[in-house]
């Protein structure tokens, strides 16, 4: 996959909406994020992708982000290993344990997500 869109599905939670992300796995890609956004379509979202498990690798800065975000850490085996509340302007965040991926996404589906879940990632078709 490169940088095109996905769709994540939560599967221990299926009655979640989907999430349509941006596969996010450039550097340039990654260093700006969704900053300088103000706001972000409901079921959309961004990943941000590593070439492995880590805690370092996966943080993310809030700094020039005009909005709150929902981010759910995701390690190297889909499993969610983290999920934050990340409130814009702050200089950074971190998982509890290591991860390969970031979803960032709108704080509207911060209960969507928990430690734990299994999620599948699907390229759209046309991409």
């Amino acid at each position: 996959m490169s940088d095109n869109l996905i769709s994540i599905h939560n599967l221990s939670r299926p009655q979640t909406p989907i999430i349509q992300a941006k596969y996010c796995a450039s550097f340039l890609c990654r260093l700006r994020g969704l900053s300088f956004r103000r706001s972000l379509p409901l079921n959309y979202g961004l990943l941000l992708v590593q070439k492995q498990d880590s805690r370092v690798d996966s943080s993310i800065h809030m700094l020039f982000m005009w909005m709150d975000l929902a981010v759910v850490w995701i390690n190297g085996n889909q499993t969610v290993v983290d999920v934050q509340h990340a409130r814009a302007w702050r200089p950074a965040y971190w998982s509890k344990s290591p991860a390969r991926y970031v979803l960032e996404m709108s704080t509207h589906h911060l209960f969507d997500f928990a430690i734990g879940d299994r999620l599948s990632f699907e390229q759209q078709a046309g991409n």
